[in-house]
C-alpha cells in the first residue's frame, strides 16, 4: 500500500525518532552525527539523468490537442532502410510489418473518426502508374492520405497523378523527380495548401548516401473534420 504524502511525513519522523534512541545506546556522542548523515541521504532528490523524459504518441516531444491525430512520417534510406508511417502511436507501415516497398508508400486514414482504412505500395520505377490513379481517384471527401517514399517515388508520375495528389494540398508534387525524398499528408476536399510536406532533391552535389538524398521525418497533429448531419 502506498503511503499518501502526510502519512510518508509522519512514518519518517517516527523513524527518525527510533533511529535517534538507537543511535543514542549504541552510539553516544557520534548518534548526532549518524542521524545527520542519514537525514542527508534520504532527502536527497533525484538527479537530472535520472529523469526519463516523457514520451508521447509516435514519439512525438509533446501532446497533440483533443479531436487530433499524432503522427510520425519517415521517408525511406536510398534503397536499404524502408520507410515509417505511425499513427496515434500505431504503425501502419514499416519494413518490420513487411508492408512497405520501393516508390509511393500510402496509408488512407478516416478523417472523421481517425481510424485507419488500407496501406498499399505504388513502385514507381517499374509499376504500372495506372494503379496509382485508381486508387486516388475514388477517394471520399474527408479521407486523410499519409505519404512516405522510397528510393524512387517520381519516375512513372504522370500529369493526371501529379494533379490528383496538388488537389489533396500537395505543392512539392509538381517537382518530385527521380530519387528524391517526399513525405506528405493531405486530405481529400482541402481547401488550402496541406502544411504537412517535405522533399529533399536528388542532387550529386549534396546527397547524402551515393545517388541517393538523406531521409525525411516529419510529425505532427492533424485535426479530426467534424462529422457531417445527415
Amino acid at each position: 500500500m502506498r503511503l499518501t504524502g502526510p502519512m510518508r511525513a509522519v512514518a519518517v519522523l517516527l523513524l527518525v525518532g527510533l533511529i535517534w534512541l538507537l543511535a543514542s545506546a549504541m552510539f553516544g556522542e557520534e548518534s548526532a552525527a549518524f542521524v545527520h548523515h542519514f537525514l542527508n541521504s534520504a532527502s536527497q532528490e533525484p538527479t537530472h539523468a535520472e529523469v526519463r523524459p516523457r514520451r508521447y504518441k509516435c514519439g512525438l516531444s509533446a501532446a497533440c490537442p483533443p479531436k487530433h491525430l499524432a503522427f510520425r512520417l519517415v521517408s525511406g534510406a536510398a534503397n536499404v532502410i524502408g520507410p515509417k508511417i505511425c499513427l496515434e502511436d500505431k504503425m501502419l507501415l514499416s519494413s518490420v510489418k513487411n508492408n512497405v516497398g520501393r516508390g509511393l508508400n500510402i496509408a488512407l486514414v478516416n478523417g472523421v473518426t481517425g481510424e485507419p482504412l488500407e496501406t498499399k505500395t505504388f513502385d514507381m520505377w517499374a509499376g504500372d502508374v495506372s494503379d496509382l490513379l485508381k486508387y486516388l481517384r475514388p477517394l471520399h471527401e474527408g479521407t486523410l492520405v499519409f505519404v512516405a517514399s522510397f528510393d524512387d517515388p517520381a519516375t512513372k508520375l504522370n500529369a493526371e497523378s501529379r494533379r490528383l495528389f496538388e488537389e489533396l494540398g500537395s505543392t512539392a508534387v509538381k517537382e518530385l523527380a527521380f530519387r528524391d525524398s517526399w513525405v506528405f499528408v493531405g486530405a481529400k476536399g482541402i481547401d488550402n495548401k496541406s502544411p504537412f510536406e517535405q522533399r529533399m532533391k536528388n542532387s550529386k552535389s549534396s546527397n547524402k548516401y551515393e545517388g541517393w538524398p538523406e531521409s525525411l521525418e516529419m510529425d505532427g497533429c492533424i485535426p479530426l473534420r467534424p462529422a457531417v448531419e445527415v
